[in-house]
């Protein structure tokens, strides 16, 4: 396992409702397939089937393990909801965006609202990408 964000961008890519599901997971701490189906698919209309291929295809990319307790598969997640996002986001700039986050930019400045805690994150990311720039 590695341990810095950069390993992620080796995983496979995961698809919207393999996040919306994998974050479900992380909320839950661990949880069997039968309670994904019910709490995460049934509102979604997905047949238990449905869940169980995509449970075990995050689990197939590292993203999702799950071990036996009292003769039942419980799930959790490998890497995190969060790490997760990240590989998401970056996935969609390289992918979506060629690779340039301007049209992210553009969508930002756009928004209607931004929270403090938001704008501080923006604010330091700010920060930290001009100190790096200075470094290099």
């Amino acid at each position: 396992a590695v341990v810095n964000g950069s390993s992620l961008m080796h995983k496979p890519s995961i698809g919207d409702q393999e996040l919306a599901l994998l974050q479900h997971v992380d909320q839950c701490v661990t949880a069997s397939v039968g309670e994904v189906a019910a709490d995460f698919g049934e509102p979604r209309e997905l047949a238990r089937s449905t869940v169980l291929t995509m449970m075990e295809r995050l689990r197939a990319k590292g993203y999702l393990r799950r071990r036996q307790v009292k003769g039942m598969y419980r799930y959790s997640t490998a890497t995190g909801a969060a790490e997760a996002v990240r590989s998401a986001v970056g996935s969609f700039v390289e992918k979506t965006l060629s690779g340039s986050v301007s049209p992210f930019v553009a969508w930002m400045s756009e928004r209607a609202e931004v929270s403090d805690d938001e704008l501080a994150e923006l604010e330091a990311l700010v920060a930290q990408l001009q100190s790096r720039r200075k470094e290099g």
